[in-house]
C-alpha cells in the first residue's frame, strides 16, 4: 500500500541527510542533547529509575548500547528505555503544545542507542535528534481537538515518531521504515489515565516505552517483519479508531523547507508545563513585593480548562508523591510562594510534606477562563491575582513562559541547567568535557565516543 501517508513520510525521512539542514536546526539539535542530557542525569538518581534499572540489568541483553550514568553497555532496546525514562522521569525536559502535548526529546535515546549498534557519528546522531523532533510535533499539530483531549496519553503519538528515528539509524529503506511504525504504533496505544487524578510512576514512563517501542520496532522490521502501512489513515487505523476530525496533511506538507525543532520550548521548571506560566507570574508577584508566605490570603489562577481539571483536581490539594506534586498546580504555587523557587529540591518527599508549603494549598484558587481558552495555543496565556491579607491585590498575566521558543533559554541558561543537575554525577572536567562534545557534536567520530563521556565519575 504505497499511496498511505506513512509511505509519503517515509519515502522523506529515510532520504533525509545532515547537508539538508539548516544551522538553527542543527544548534537546535545539540541544546537539546545537553538538555536531555542533563535531564538524564538528574533522572539517574530518582528512585523509578533506580527500580528500572535494576530491572534492565536483570533482563538486558548484549549489546553496545550505552546506559548514562552507569556507562553499562546493553542492547539497544533495553538501553533507550533506561535513558528515555532518566531524560523523562523528573518532567524536566523540552515541551511542545499544540493540539496535544509532548515531549520529543524523549526520542533522543532512541537516535543514540540505534546510532551506537550501527557505528553512527555525531552528525547522524543530529539527524535523528532533528527526526525525531519533526514527526513527533507534527503528530502534536495534526488532531483537532488533540487526542489528549479525548482521554488518551501522548505517547501513543511518540510510537509513531520513533520508530522513524530507529530505522533512519540503522539505514533502513524506507518500506521497511513503513513497517516499523506499523509495528510499534499497532500495539502502544496510551491511556491518558496515567496524568489524570492521583499521578504514579507511569506518568514519566509510557513515553520511554513508546521510545522502546520503535527500536524494537525498528530491529523486527530491518530483519524483515512487517506491519500494516495503514496504521494511520486506513481501516481501523489512529484516525478511524480515535476518532474526528484529523488533519493528516500536517504530517507532511513543507516538509524541509523547515524545522519544527527551532519552535520547541525547553522546561524552566521541573513540572507539568501549564504549571509554567502561573509559576512565572506567581514568583514575579511575590518576589517583586517581597512577600512572605502568611501575608498571601488567597491566589486566584485565571487559565485553561484543561489546566483547572488536569492539574487543580482535588487529588492535587493533597500530593503525596513527586509525580502528583508536579502536576499539581496548587503545589507548585505553593512552592513558589514559600521557598521563592521551583526546582528539583521542591519534590523531594520531605519538602512535599513540609508545612510551610502544604500551609499555602487551599488558597490557591483555579478558575477556567473561555477567553484564555480561546488564544490557545498561540498563548499560553494566564492570569495570577494574589490578595494580601492587608486587602492589596497584585496581579501578573504572562502569554508564554520562560523557556518558550518566544522566551527562549539562552545557551548559557542550558548549560546552567545542565551542571546543575548532572554535578552531583560528572566532576566539573568531566561536564566540561560532555559539554564540549556537545557543542561540537559534528565532529564526533562515533556516538559511543559521546556515550563513553557519560559514565558516572563522582
Amino acid at each position: 500500500m504505497s499511496d498511505t501517508i506513512t509511505a509519503t513520510m517515509t519515502r522523506w525521512a529515510a532520504d533525509l541527510k545532515y547537508e539538508h539542514l539548516g544551522e538553527q536546526a542543527i544548534h537546535e539539535a545539540r541544546r537539546y542533547l545537553l538538555d536531555s542530557l542533563g535531564c538524564a542525569f538528574g533522572g539517574y538518581r530518582q528512585e523509578d529509575a533506580r527500580i528500572a534499572l535494576h530491572v534492565i540489568d536483570e533482563i538486558g541483553g548484549t549489546g553496545n548500547a550505552t546506559v548514562i550514568g552507569s556507562g553499562k553497555k546493553t542492547d539497544p532496546v533495553s538501553a533507550s528505555l533506561a535513558n528515555a525514562l532518566m531524560v523523562r522521569v523528573m518532567d524536566y525536559n523540552d515541551i511542545y503544545w499544540q493540539q496535544d502535548p509532548s515531549h520529543p526529546s524523549d526520542i533522543i535515546p532512541a537516535a543514540m542507542a540505534c546510532g551506537e549498534r550501527a557505528g553512527k557519528s555525531g552528525k547522524d546522531l543530529i539527524v535523528g535528534i532533528v527526526l525525531g523532533h519533526e514527526f513527533e510535533m507534527r503528530l502534536c499539530e495534526a488532531a483537532f481537538p488533540g487526542i489528549r483531549e479525548r482521554g488518551w496519553h501522548h505517547a501513543t503519538l511518540t510510537a509513531f515518531a520513533s520508530p522513524i528515528v530507529g530505522s533512519w539509524m540503522l539505514d533502513l529503506p524506507w518500506e521497511k521504515m513503513q513497517h516499523a511504525i506499523g509495528i510499534a504504533a499497532s500495539h502502544h496505544g496510551s491511556l491518558g489515565a496515567v496524568t489524570a487524578g492521583k499521578l504514579t510512576m507511569m506518568k514519566n514512563t509510557v513515553d520511554p516505552m513508546a521510545t522502546q517501542a520503535g527500536v524494537m520496532a525498528a530491529l523486527l522490521a530491518e530483519r524483515g517483519y512487517t506491519g500494516p502501512e495503514h496504521v494511520i489513515d486506513g481501516k481501523e487505523g489512529l484516525v478511524q479508531c480515535l476518532g474526528p476530525e484529523w488533519k493528516l496533511e500536517v504530517l507532511v506538507d513543507g516538509l524541509g523547507d523547515s524545522w519544527r525543532i527551532e519552535r520547541c520550548g525547553m522546561k524552566a521548571f521541573p513540572t507539568e508545563a501549564l504549571t509554567h506560566a502561573p509559576i512565572s507570574a506567581a514568583l514575579d508577584i511575590v518576589i517583586e513585593n517581597d512577600l512572605a508566605p502568611e501575608q498571601v490570603e488567597k491566589v486566584h489562577i485565571r487559565s485553561l480548562a484543561r489546566a483547572a481539571d488536569i492539574l487543580a483536581d482535588p487529588s492535587k490539594y493533597d500530593p503525596r508523591s513527586k509525580e502528583t506534586a508536579d502536576h499539581s498546580l496548587p503545589y507548585v504555587i505553593a512552592a513558589a510562594i514559600a521557598d521563592r523557587q521551583v526546582t528539583p529540591a521542591q519534590f523531594e518527599a520531605d519538602k512535599i510534606m513540609d508545612p510551610k508549603i502544604r500551609e499555602q494549598l487551599n488558597k490557591v484558587e483555579v478558575v477556567a477562563d473561555p477567553e484564555i481558552e480561546a488564544v490557545f495555543p498561540e498563548l499560553q496565556r494566564v492570569s495570577v491575582t494574589i490578595t494580601t491579607t492587608d486587602g492589596r491585590e497584585l496581579s501578573k498575566q504572562l502569554d508564554y513562559p520562560k523557556g518558550d521558543p518566544r522566551n527562549p533559554l539562552s545557551d548559557a541558561e542550558v548549560e546552567t541547567k545542565f551542571d546543575a543537575l548532572a554535578s552531583p554525577v560528572l566532576s566539573d572536567a568531566a561536564r566540561a568535557r560532555l559539554k564540549e562534545a556537545v557543542w561540537g557534536l559534528e565532529n564526533v567520530g562515533s556516538i559511543s565516543e559521546l556515550t563513553d563521556l557519560c559514565r558516572s565519575d563522582t
